[in-house]
């Protein structure tokens, strides 16, 4: 489902770069809920390039476990640009990784609000000098496909990003 966006083969050339410049990946998820990791470690050989990841679903964990300060959380939101940039720098901090996938969102069918529909998503990328780029985007679909294309798109984000950074 949604291969189109980033399918098997992406992965295994994204886990090869990885490798090749021994370099590791981490997540932090919200609304995916360790998909991101789970598509990850699907590849055999994976613990080569992936340390760990963090599913921090309620705003408690993202404060306890990524340093998600409440005056944030409070001000934007779970689902807010500010939340996942602080989010990857607790998780790339937490993971000593390379590179860090963040993702927050709605996947439905509850949780909208007027400003924030069911399907917004916004997902984080990072490296470890600070390097971020955080987008906000709009799914359509299913709680499911809206997870699903959360996280391929995490992926492909991720690895447009790391080889722009290797090829610097």
């Amino acid at each position: 489902m949604y291969n189109n966006i980033f399918d098997n083969d992406d992965m295994i050339k994204l886990q090869n770069i990885l490798r090749i410049h021994n370099k590791t990946i981490t997540v932090a998820e919200s609304c995916t809920g360790g998909l991101v990791a789970s598509m990850i470690t699907k590849i055999s050989g994976s613990s080569d390039i992936f340390n760990g990841s963090v599913v921090t679903y309620s705003n408690k964990i993202k404060n306890q476990e990524l340093n998600v300060k409440n005056e944030t959380l409070q001000k934007f939101g779970a689902v807010s640009c500010e939340v996942v940039n602080e989010m990857l720098n607790g998780v790339v901090k937490k993971f000593d990784a390379n590179y860090a996938i963040a993702i927050s969102g709605i996947a439905g069918p509850t949780g909208e609000t007027k400003n924030k529909p069911v399907g917004t998503v916004v997902i984080g990328i990072c490296d470890s000098k600070a390097h971020k780029i955080v987008n906000i985007y709009h799914f359509n679909g299913s709680r499911e496909e809206v997870q699903i294309q959360a996280a391929k798109t995490s992926l492909k984000e991720i690895s447009k990003f790391i080889q722009n950074t290797l090829d610097k």
